[in-house]
């Protein structure tokens, strides 16, 4: 992210602090903090895959709106809320409690840059609830900031996903055709296209069922760690998610700001 000179201007972790706060203060700014993990994902991903995704959707969609709005992307918070992945190794998981009493404390130092928004932008399924509570509790606290939270994933338009997609319902599910094609397309050099061996479930991350929750051992779902159907990923594909949800994210970072702009927080 730093080596990155095009994302020099949405970059915080790049940037000196007088330009952090010089942001922060302009009418309508948005500060955007991707969540990640870094879990198993699969004998053909890196660890660091929900990371890795959802700091270069969040990072492209405040680079489509940068020349219109005040905004910036924190360093990727990664460690997540994954416990259900620790049997395959490779995993770093966080208490919900610490996570959530951790995104509290990255919300108040951005509010306390001056920023009028805040959106954290969730990359892994494991961490939908901690996620979405960080509105509810910095809300109430700092009202004349708007505070929201979403998950990457659930940004695209399910049904454009799907003339695109190659699996049947069900490939889309944990390191399955979604991100392995988008890891393709974004690194390549980290995806072990020998090694692309999932499980298929009946549920995915699109369509109905996905946002079902309940507690199971990933190794009980998936003899690999990977489920769905990572072999029908191609990078071609894997260009078009990348592109679909990161003008969804611009789309609601350009809406985060007119809502906020001349203070007229909602």
């Amino acid at each position: 992210m730093y080596r990155d000179t095009d994302l020099r201007d949405v970059d915080w972790g790049a940037m000196p602090y007088r330009e952090i706060q010089a942001t922060g203060s302009q009418d309508g700014s948005v500060a955007v903090v991707p969540v990640g993990s870094v879990e198993q994902h699969g004998t053909h991903m890196p660890v660091a895959t929900d990371s890795i995704l959802v700091e270069a959707v969040t990072c492209e969609g405040a680079q489509r709106v940068s020349d219109d709005l005040p905004v910036v992307v924190t360093p990727t918070e990664w460690v997540g809320s994954s416990p259900h992945h620790m049997s395959f190794g490779g995993t770093i998981t966080g208490s919900f409690e610490t996570l959530l009493d951790l995104l509290e404390e990255i919300g108040e130092c951005v509010i306390d840059n001056g920023f009028d928004a805040i959106i954290f932008v969730n990359g892994h399924g494991g961490n939908r609830s901690l996620v979405d509570s960080t509105p509810r509790i910095l809300g109430p606290e700092y009202p004349q900031t708007d505070v929201r939270a979403c998950t990457y994933f659930d940004l695209p338009d399910s049904e454009y996903i799907n003339e695109i997609r190659e699996s049947d319902h069900g490939g889309m599910a944990h390191a399955g055709e979604f991100e392995t094609a988008m890891m393709l397309y974004l690194y390549p050099e980290l995806v072990d296209e020998s090694s692309m061996a999932g499980t298929m479930r009946d549920v995915d991350m699109f369509g109905d069922g996905s946002n079902t929750t309940g507690y199971a051992d990933f190794a009980d779902l998936s003899e690999t760690g990977a489920a769905g159907d990572p072999a029908s990923a191609t990078a071609s594909a894997g260009e078009k998610f990348f592109a679909e949800a990161s003008e969804r994210l611009a789309e609601l970072l350009l809406e985060t700001h007119e809502r906020n702009s001349e203070n007229d927080v909602l």
